[in-house]
């Protein structure tokens, strides 16, 4: 089942209006939104710009950060265990994610929110494995806020004790910023991209409470060093776990579903 798109733009100037979305549910699953996104720059050099744009974007993360604790307390009282899974586009997040769901078929039930600039071709891709998928296009922003997913959530009503995998759009960048109301940031790396990736992109790779490194299966045909990219992972984030797998051949997948099961495990009912 794909729910229809929910359509989100990113404003572009100062007279963008303050959005309220205040819902109140009968399963106390609260909304309050007053998303402002100002990002407005001078190039002029008047005086005052600079500190106007970073207390405004600092109120922006303040205002998610409030909804996020939200969406996280509903779905912890439920004890769905909700995955924010980040990469660059391409790393095989989504093909990951179709194979989890049918790899875990009849073991969880699992639901889904596909973050995307535009289409429903990832949707379409997930709804084909018989799983619930809510479509959330953001036009030109290149992140889902918390709001965004309170209300995916809504609409995918995600049923008590299920998995909720929540594909980001593709972006090393500003998805390390927005706290969701996920259990993890997972950080999905290929072979096929620059072993030092996790330098370039420190932030998201602190950020993440598990990195997987996906394709290895390509290790034959590409420059790549797993063991210094993990040293660069673990120079960011020290402690993290990684885990290497192959969404192709299977290799290491086993690794990734065993991590799936100990979270769930560990969620509050």
């Amino acid at each position: 089942m794909i729910s229809r798109p929910l359509d989100h733009h990113s404003p572009g100037s100062d007279n963008e209006p303050v959005h309220d979305h205040s819902h109140v549910h009968d399963d106390s699953h609260v909304h309050d939104d007053s998303h402002v996104h100002d990002h407005s720059h001078n190039h002029q050099g008047v005086t005052g710009t600079t500190t106007r744009t970073i207390s405004l974007e600092q109120k922006v993360l303040e205002q998610n950060d409030v909804i996020a604790a939200r969406n996280r307390e509903w779905l912890s009282t439920r004890g769905i265990v909700a995955l924010n899974m980040a990469s660059s586009p391409g790393a095989g997040k989504t093909s990951l994610i179709e194979r989890t769901i049918s790899d875990l078929s009849g073991q969880v039930r699992v639901g889904v929110i596909e973050g995307d600039q535009a289409t429903l071709i990832d949707a379409e891709r997930i709804a084909a494995t018989g799983c619930d998928v809510v479509q959330v296009n953001t036009g030109a922003g290149c992140h889902l806020d918390a709001q965004m997913v309170s209300n995916a959530i809504d609409s995918l009503d995600p049923a008590p004790g299920s998995l909720l995998l929540v594909e980001n759009v593709g972006n090393l960048v500003c998805p390390a910023l927005f706290d969701l109301g996920e259990r993890m940031k997972i950080v999905v790396i290929s072979v096929t991209e620059g072993t030092d990736k996790p330098m370039k992109y420190p932030h998201m790779f602190a950020a993440a409470g598990l990195v997987l490194i996906n394709k290895v299966d390509l290790l034959p045909y590409v420059d790549f060093d797993v063991d210094a990219c993990m040293e660069h992972i673990h120079s960011v984030n020290p402690g993290v776990r990684v885990l290497t797998l192959s969404v192709t051949t299977g290799e290491g997948v086993n690794d990734w579903y065993t991590w799936i099961s100990d979270q769930c495990a560990t969620s509050v009912a």
